[in-house]
């Protein structure tokens, strides 16, 4: 038994997503597939490699995830297999697979080009069905990947965000996904048990946040971090660290989006105090 775990744009409303458990299916009957999300912004590369970044390492060692979002479908963008030492990924050349790539044991990538393993007729519009789906199918049953292609050492690669700390200790980041409740998840990462921002860009060390942080997006300034989303006064515009490990901006049972006007690109900033030694770090000049 072989878990297939599928994330795409393709949304709920048409067969697309059905048809692709049915082909894999019909060639593997014994996988369990899950669905991590189809309802990644249609074409929106970034917010497939956020999610799939957030939900791929809690799946189980041995699990097969197919990411598809892929607005050059029909083109001649590769198709690639990835094996790492914990799971094998099969998605478009594209970068989507970058974030949940970076710190993982990449052992082998593919390209996919042996036929024999899709469709006997591949459409131009939908490799979902004709290539992604037969190809994970046949993995699941226990194809070697290297049966799929040649390997490569060139796919894409999408830069991880990182925010940046300058003189004075002020963090400038930006949002880069959105949820569906209107959260606005941004590039500064955090460890969840101390607060300390781990992904800074020109920065020696990490920095811990302490009780004098302040978040200011747009004209609005949040004095603290919270430990949850119903942390404060409804409708009270809220900063605290989301499941993912990244800094959120939200509104205690409302919709920061909506509020804001937020979009992917928003810029963020946080004040931080450094004068203590846990604060020590400084840009790198």
């Amino acid at each position: 038994m072989t878990i297939v775990a599928l994330l795409t744009d393709f949304g709920m409303s048409d067969s697309y997503a059905g048809v692709m458990k049915g082909v894999i299916l019909g060639i593997a009957p014994e996988t369990v597939l899950i669905d991590i999300s189809h309802d990644i912004p249609p074409q929106d590369i970034r917010a497939g490699a956020f999610v799939l970044k957030s939900a791929s390492p809690y799946f189980p060692v041995g699990t097969i995830v197919v990411a598809i979002v892929d607005p050059g479908v029909g083109s001649e963008r590769r198709i690639i297999a990835v094996r790492t030492s914990r799971a094998l990924f099969i998605a478009p050349d594209n970068g989507v697979l970058s974030w949940a790539l970076y710190g993982e044991d990449v052992r082998e990538i593919v390209s996919v080009t042996e036929s024999r393993y899709w469709l006997p007729k591949v459409s131009r519009t939908f490799h979902g069905r004709d290539i992604f789906a037969p190809v994970a199918a046949h993995l699941a049953t226990g194809l070697p990947i290297d049966r799929l292609g040649r390997p490569i050492q060139d796919s894409i690669h999408l830069p991880l965000p990182r925010p940046r700390l300058e003189a004075g200790g002020v963090v400038h980041g930006e949002v880069i996904y959105i949820d569906r409740f209107g959260n606005l998840v941004t590039d500064v990462q955090l460890d969840p048990g101390d607060h300390r921002i781990t992904n800074l860009s020109g920065c020696e060390r990490d920095v811990h946040l302490n009780s004098a942080i302040r978040v200011q997006i747009r004209e609005h300034r949040i004095n603290s971090i919270r430990d949850d989303y119903a942390d404060g006064e409804p409708g009270e515009m809220l900063a605290l660290v989301g499941s993912s490990g990244h800094l959120e901006v939200a509104v205690c049972n409302g919709n920061a989006a909506l509020l804001l006007g937020g979009t992917v690109g928003m810029p963020v900033r946080v004040m931080l105090s450094l004068g203590d030694s846990q604060n020590s770090a400084h840009p790198i000049r």
